[in-house]
This record gives C-alpha cells, structure tokens and sequence, in this order.
C-alpha cells in the first residue's frame, strides 16, 4: 500500500479534479483488471505506470532479483540458496565471518557448511570480511548549502572520510594485487573506485576503474556496480554527457540498479536524451534509449513504440512500454467512479410538485445509432401492443429497451471518459486505444509472447468487442500461470459485460459460475497490522468492478432499486431519500420471487435499519408532509411506529481500535420520528440554526388548539395537521390561526426553517449537501449508477407556494394588525425561498477564460437583483407600505437585518 503521503499532498495542490477525500491516491482510481506485472521480465516492475509514486512499488521486492547475488551464488557453485547467499552477503555479521576463518564457526549456516567452506572459497569470505568492514563507512561526506534554506541532518556519523586514506588505499590495492580469482580481484577494484568518488576523489575514481576494474576483462555484476560508481564520479567532475552514458549502460545490464541508475541519468531535457541516442551503436542500446524517452514523456507512447517494433518486435521492453500504454487507457475507461459529464446541475423542480410551472426535457443523447427501416417496423409494433406508455417506469421507458438498444447505450460502462484525475491541465488522458489496438495486432503476428494477444483481447474488450476478445482468449496456448490468471479473469469479464440484460436467468448463472467475485470473504487482520494500510480503503478490485458493471446494468435497465444497493447500503437512503429512487428500492424489498443473486448479493444490504417497513413509512410520510398531504402522511406514519431511529454512527476518531457502533437513542432524544417540540408551530426570532429551538424560536398561541401537545412524534402532528385543516375552513379567527400554523410548520420545515431537517431524514438541522438549493433538469443527477451516492444531493425541492397558500388565508381571515404583520413576514419569508430557488436554476455559467467574464457576471447580478425586487418582494412591499407603524414591524427591523435594510432603502 502507499505510504507516500507527504509527496501526495504536495500534489494534490495541483489536482484538478476534487475527490470525496483530500487525500486520495490515484493510483485507487482505477481498477487495474489488466495486470501490468505478468510482463516476464520483473527488473521492470518499477517502471510500470503510476501516478502516486514516481515508480511503480506494488510488488514484492524479492521478485526482482540481485544480480550481485546471482553471481555471488555463482562463485559458491550454488551450495547455498538464494536467500542464504543474500544473508552471507549483506546480513551476516563479519565476526561471523571471522570466526569461519579461525576454523571455529558459530553461525548456523556456517556450521551447516563446514570448515572447508573457508578453505574453498577463501579469496572470497576474506573479500566480504573487507566489504562488510568498510560497508557502515561507505557514504559520501554531505557538505550543508550555507544557503539552503533546509536543515538536513546526517543518517549516520559515519562516512568515507572517517577512514584513512592512504591507509585503505594502500590495504585495497594490496588486496587486489593479492587475488587470484579475477572476479574478485575486480570486486577489490570496485571497492577502490566507490572509496575514491566517496572521499570525493573524483579523478583518482576514474583512474582506479581505468587501472583495477577494466583490466580484468570481466562484464559481470562486479563490473557494473563499479561503472555506477565511475558515473556518480564523472557526475562530480561534471562530466555529465560520459556519466549520462554510464549509467545507461548500468541501466541496461543490471537487473536491481535499473531505478537508481535512471535516477541518476538525470534525463531532465531533450538533448541528454539525443546525446544517448548519438552514443547508442547497438539495436539495444537505440530501443532502450526509446523506452527510456517513452517512459519519461508519456503523452503518446504509439510512435516511440513503433520506433522499438522497428528495432526488435520482441523485446521484453516494447512489452512494459504495451502495459503502461494499456494502463493509462484503463484509467480513462475503468475509474472506480465515472463522473456525470453533463453540465446541468442547476435547480430545477420536478414536473410532479404542486406548484411547479416549468417541466424538464428529456436528455439527448449524442451518438445515438440511427435506426434502420426494419427497426423502425419493429419498434412501431413494440410500441403498439407493449401496452401504455405510462405503464412503464424509469427515464426513457428504460425497461422496454431491445438488446441492442441496451448493447449500444453509450453510457454502458466500460467506455472512455476524459472525467478521470490528472494533476497537470495538459495531461488530460488521450484516447490512443484504436492506435494502440492496430499496433498489438501488428506485434503479436511478429512475437511469439503471448502477452501481445492478451494485450489485445484486453484492449478489444475496452472497445466492447466481447466476441472477438473472447475468440482471441480461447485460441492461447500457453504454460505462464500469471498469462493464465489474466484469462482466465478477461473471460470472465467477457462474459458478464457483454451481456445485453441482466435477467433472472442470467443472475442464476452468476451464482452458478461466478459466485467467487459477489459473496464477500470475510478478512481477519492481524493485530500488529497498522491503520496506514487501509488509509485508501480497500484496493479496486475485478469483483468491485463487476458489482460496478451489474448496478450500471440495473440503471440503464431501469432497476434503480438493484442498482443503488448493488453499491450502497440501504440506511444511506437516509441522506437523500428521494422518492422516486425510494419507491424502486421498495418495489425490490417487497419483490416475492427474489433470486438467489439477489437475496445473497443485494438484499444483504438492506439489514441495518432495523424495521424495514417503518423505515419506508418514515421517508414516504415526511415527504407526504412536504407536500401538504397530511392524510397520506399520517397513514404512513401509522406503519412506522416500530422506527428505531435514523441510522447513524458513533465513531471513535481517537482510537481506530474501538468498532463503529450504532447510534443508540436516548428516550427524550429526536430521532426522526418523535421527540419533536410544539415550536415546530411557532415563527422564528433568532436567525441561529446553532442555538436551541426555545432560543431561535417562538410560540404561538395554541390554546385553542389543544392537540397541540409539548412534545410530539411525527404520527401526532400529521394528525395535528389534519384537525388545523378541518378548522382552517372556517371564516373565524381560529380559523386564521390555524391556517397561520400550517403555514407555519410547512415554512418552518423548508430548506429555510429551524426544523428544515424533520422531513429530509436527518438529526439536526447542521448544513449539508440535501439542504443545497441546486439539483439538476433529469429525475435523477445520476448518470450511470448509485456509486458514491453520498456524495451527490437530491432531494425535490420545497414548494413554498403551499406555505404561501395558507398564509394568504390566514391574512385574508385575521382582523388584526399585528397578527396580520406577523403573517406578511413569514408570507415574505416563504417568497425569498422562491427567489433563491429561482437563482439557483439561473446561474450564470460564464466561463473563467471568457475575457469578458468579470462584465458578463456583474450583468448577470445585476439582472437577478432587479427581478428579485420585481417578482420576489411581493409581501415585503405590502409589509412596508400597509404595515410599517406595527410593533410586529419594529421588532422585525431589530431582529432582521433584511428587513431594516429593505424598510430603509
């Protein structure tokens, strides 16, 4: 997992694209379905792609192996393995190693081989017994910038030049006068250059690699890590052309140093990488100077790729350069959460609220396949005998669509979006895929890998040519278990995305074949297993974005219900508890006849709200009381009498040991359903959401109305409601007062109101995205499914007209001057939500680079200023002109900093 978090927080100042969480790591963004790691040759694990580290580091690093302890290996004629000779090499202690030569060995391992282990391969133990004496001091002495402005204190107060010069000169010099096998003769050589360019000898470096190492005539791992030191020599004596070549040449023949050796290269401009290209006499040395100007400027790989086909079609890095190719593409068309590319997140009010004038226009869709005769014919008697068009449900009839309409839906996941995060503007993602594909199919007629037809059944599976990719899969022969895994998987996503609907019979055989990706495994983690390790949450995986697949398949099929708990849990309705995405959700909870797919993968998600049916009863009643049909409010109210609260968290942000609990409520404590005061009756003095009801709230007279108690659940003041009505039909003054307190609760209970939060399901009224003025033109601001639904609001919007509505009778009832003041203002009150919600259907859109963006915006305020004094100060006027001589207006000038301002202008 990433630990990178400082460098990523650096980066994420740049970040174009802002994400649930601050810190969030793009390399989490995707789902990495093609495993850029099966490429062969694993030297290049760090040079696959990533973004939240400069080097790829998802893989263990035992799996690139070190060629000094192959060849160490070597020299001992394999009588140790691997993992022994690595611990003789570079972990075992020298007294060890000393013990060994006196003929007494303590060390296990060194017991295990014996006395003549020493007698054997002398030259060598009394090599390392050197190495690991001089290894705590090889460390070049670090000279503090008197000018830096950071302080950067040593690791260690050991370096090169703690030790005598002349003295170790003269001892290695010796020693290698002294060896007689050439192998170590030159690791003896090595030592003396990496001391020399250490003690910053940098031109007696070059002359002991001229003088001990090259003589010898060997190639092997011991020539190259003194070639490094050589390089960082010629780097200090800014030699940077024959250093550049160096470590080149170290790049390409070592299997451990290659990142540190690209580090040092420094190929920070386009002429250090044509000086490379000068200096390149070989095939190999031209292709990799390619992959090396591929790897750093990324924008297109396709034409340095042909360049590398042109040189060696089968070259193990023309592979790495395919992968990273194909996991850029990936990125773009399989994100963890495809962002809706639409633009039209303005309010705008569904076409079924009371009080709505404006009705929303289905979306067009670009790229629609024109239908051809037949289809027309077909269609026309689909349409004929497919029975009424309102018996359908969903956007666009989208449970009458054909296969093909459903095949050729271009929001059907996978598909390429450039809503992807990237952290530089000119980085935006290219879509390369048709060029990248034409280029697989050349390669893998010329090479005999089968990467290159992996490659391409994965990229026509990314251009949703299931059949083909499937055909290409079948038709591979191969040994690789890393290839077979990758199959094995892409067949299965064949499979499940190319088909058209996802039916029960299709759902019986994903339980059938495929049950391993759906039912979840339960992961123990281990106690000593830090928090920095899930800091992401859990890796994108091929079961993640298959349950990504199918709730985009429910959407589009118009099983919003399925699709929202395919990704979500049912008490998240409580956030947004829309009623159209409510009402699919229930029809599936109630839906007798459920698979097994959808009793052991969806409806799992539905048991943590304790009584369902309270649960619906409570959602389905707040929103009957938004729209003043207290009736059908208290008859759902009546079914969720068993609610056990709103459910929420409790979550320890001190200890990540202590579990997530679930809230308990305390008996006089709200919780969605009762404890709510009378003052839900009464008018606003204070304009605080922060302060306590008895503070920001008034009450009225209820003593006429004596079913108005202190404290009520919601089933109570529904049936409150009903009775005010019935009396709000009268001519009397009890009359006017129970219209005021309908108004009264349906205003009090808006976006605007103290109690805005008891009909949206929430604990508090605290600000939040459901109290967002905004929504967008469709049903839904959802595009293509019900991922990271908490992170997008929608709930309809108020209707202030109704509030309004029983205002008016209230002021046309009451024959007081007082009272009627205090009815205008909340008349007024009710208008300005009308206003914002109008402004937030009109906003401006004007974009940032238009040069006339400063002008275009004033105008644009300027004219919603004066329609809001034309159209929405109705009441205020009346309140001014009729009513400014009451004490109700006085008081509200003091109280209503607005209202001042108006009533002074």
């Amino acid at each position: 997992m990433k630990k990178h978090i400082l460098s990523l927080a650096i980066l994420s100042l740049f970040y174009t694209k802002s994400e649930a969480c601050a810190w969030s790591d793009p390399d989490y963004d995707y789902f990495n379905l093609f495993t850029q790691t099966i490429i062969k040759d694993k030297s290049y694990l760090p040079f696959l792609h990533s973004y939240s580290t400069r080097f790829y580091t998802e893989f263990k690093p035992t799996q690139i192996p070190s060629e000094n302890i192959e060849s160490w290996r070597k020299f001992f004629n394999n009588q140790l393995t691997y993992s022994e000779t690595d611990y003789l090499v570079n972990k075992m202690p020298m007294n060890d190693l000393n013990d060994l030569k006196r003929g007494n060995p303590n060390n296990p391992l060194l017991k295990k081989l014996g006395t003549g282990f020493y007698q054997r391969y002398s030259e060598g133990i009394d090599y390392l017994i050197e190495a690991k004496y001089l290894e705590p001091y090889m460390k070049i002495n670090y000279v503090e910038n008197p000018d830096s402005f950071f302080y950067t204190p040593a690791e260690s107060d050991k370096n090169a030049t703690n030790l005598d010069y002349n003295k170790t000169v003269a001892a290695l010099t010796s020693l290698y006068n002294a060896a007689k096998n050439p192998e170590i003769r030159q690791r003896y050589g090595f030592q003396l250059v990496r001391f020399n360019h250490y003690t910053r000898n940098f031109d007696k470096a070059l002359e002991a690699f001229k003088t001990y190492v090259e003589p010898v005539k060997l190639k092997g791992a011991p020539y190259f890590m003194a070639l490094d030191q050589l390089a960082g020599a010629q780097r200090g004596l800014q030699m940077n052309s024959d250093a550049n070549w160096n470590f080149f040449q170290v790049f390409m023949n070592s299997k451990s140093r290659k990142e540190s050796a690209f580090v040092s290269m420094k190929l920070s401009d386009t002429a250090s990488f044509n000086n490379i290209l000068k200096r390149a006499g070989t095939s190999e040395e031209k292709n990799m100077a390619y992959f090396l100007l591929g790897y750093e400027d990324f924008a297109n790989p396709i034409p340095l790729m042909e360049k590398m086909y042109d040189i060696n079609p089968d070259s193990e890095i023309l592979k790495v350069m395919a992968a990273r190719s194909i996991n850029e593409l990936e990125r773009s068309y399989l994100p963890t959460y495809y962002y809706t590319s639409d633009k039209t997140d303005n309010l705008s009010i569904q076409k079924d609220v009371p009080g709505n004038d404006k009705t929303s226009t289905p979306e067009v869709k670009e790229n629609k396949k024109e239908l051809s005769f037949w289809d027309k014919i077909v269609r026309f008697f689909k349409n004929l005998f497919g029975g009424s068009k309102s018996d359908k449900t969903g956007d666009g009839n989208k449970t009458d669509q054909s296969d093909d309409e459903l095949l050729e839906n271009p929001d059907r996941i996978p598909f390429f979006t450039e809503n992807t995060n990237y952290y530089w503007p000119e980085d935006k993602p290219k879509d390369f895929l048709n060029e990248l594909e034409k280029f697989t199919e050349k390669t893998k007629e010329k090479s005999k890998d089968e990467f290159w037809q992996i490659s391409d059944a994965y990229l026509k599976f990314l251009k949703k040519d299931y059949k083909a990719s499937t055909e290409i899969l079948n038709d591979i022969k191969t040994g690789n278990p890393e290839y077979l895994e990758e199959i094995k998987r892409m067949k299965v996503l064949n499979d499940i995305v190319s088909q058209p609907k996802i039916t029960a019979e299709y759902e019986d055989h994903l339980m059938k074949n495929y049950a391993e990706y759906f039912i979840e495994k339960e992961i123990k983690q281990d106690s000593t297993h830090t928090d920095e390790y899930n800091y992401y949450g859990p890796v994108p995986s091929t079961a993640s974005f298959l349950k990504d697949v199918l709730a985009n398949r429910y959407f589009l099929q118009g099983e919003d219900g399925k699709s929202f708990l395919m990704s979500n849990r049912l008490s998240d309705l409580q956030y947004n508890p829309n009623s159209s995405l409510v009402k699919s959700v229930e029809e599936f909870y109630r839906k007798p006849d459920k698979t097994q797919f959808e009793q052991q993968i969806i409806a799992k998600n539905m048991d943590d709200v304790g009584n369902i049916d309270a649960f619906f009863g409570v959602i389905y009643g707040d929103r009957a009381m938004r729209t003043g049909d207290f009736e059908k409010a208290k008859s759902y109210y009546q079914k969720a009498q068993g609610f056990i609260g709103i459910p929420r968290l409790n979550y320890d942000w001190v200890s990540s040991t202590q579990p997530k609990v679930p809230h308990q409520y305390t008996a006089g404590e709200y919780n969605g359903f009762r404890n709510i005061s009378s003052l839900i009756f009464g008018h606003n003095v204070w304009e605080s959401f922060e302060s306590s009801d008895d503070i920001s709230m008034a009450a009225e007279d209820y003593s006429q109305f004596p079913f108005i108690k202190s404290s009520m659940n919601k089933l109570e003041i529904a049936d409150a409601l009903i009775q005010l009505k019935k009396l709000a039909g009268g001519k009397d003054e009890k009359a006017a007062k129970a219209n005021q307190l309908i108004g009264n609760l349906l205003y009090n209970t808006s976006i605007l109101g103290y109690y805005r939060h008891l009909y949206v399901m929430d604990v508090d009224n605290s600000n939040g995205g459901k109290y967002d003025f905004w929504a967008t033109d469709k049903k839904t601001p959802y595009q293509y499914y019900y991922k990271n639904f908490l992170s997008t609001s929608y709930i309809e919007p108020d209707n202030f007209d109704l509030a309004i509505g029983y205002y008016k009778k209230a002021l046309d009832l009451s024959t007081d001057k007082e009272d009627k003041a205090r009815i205008l203002f909340q008349m007024a009150s009710a208008e300005q939500g009308k206003y914002y919600q109008y402004e937030a259907k009109n906003t401006a859109n004007v974009d940032y680079s238009d040069p006339k963006w400063s002008e275009k915006t004033d105008a644009h305020e300027k004219q919603l200023h004066e329609i809001k004094n034309q159209k929405f100060r109705t009441y205020f006027a009346l309140l001014k002109t009729q009513y400014a001589d009451t004490e109700t207006s006085r008081s509200l000038m003091g109280s209503c900093s607005y209202f001042n301002y108006f009533m002074k202008k």
